[in-house]
């Protein structure tokens, strides 16, 4: 028989496994859009980054994650990571 702190724990692992399903579902959303984005860039000679816009984004995440009592490093390296993966995209589209 389970003991109750092990269901205890076991319902906490069942939420983190639902949180990490949103997050892979909306990351896909949030790439589909970028890969859309890249697309435009590409058809109106756009380049591949905008350092303002990033800037701005990661300004506007730091905030937030403050605000969610989020440690901002680190959703910084999380966003920097994504968008550096979101430009990779853009220049491969405009090779």
């Amino acid at each position: 028989m389970t003991e109750p702190a092990d269901q205890v724990l076991q319902g906490y692992r069942q939420s983190i496994d639902n949180i990490d399903a949103a997050l892979v579902h909306m990351l896909a959303e949030r790439f589909k859009v970028t890969q859309a984005v890249g697309r435009h860039k590409a058809t109106h000679g756009l380049p591949p980054a905008d350092p303002g816009r990033e800037e701005r984004q990661i300004a506007r995440l730091r905030q937030l994650a403050t605000e969610a009592q989020l440690d901002p490093e680190f959703s910084e390296k999380f966003l920097r990571f994504i968008i550096d993966e979101v430009i990779r995209h853009h220049a491969r589209m405009q090779a």
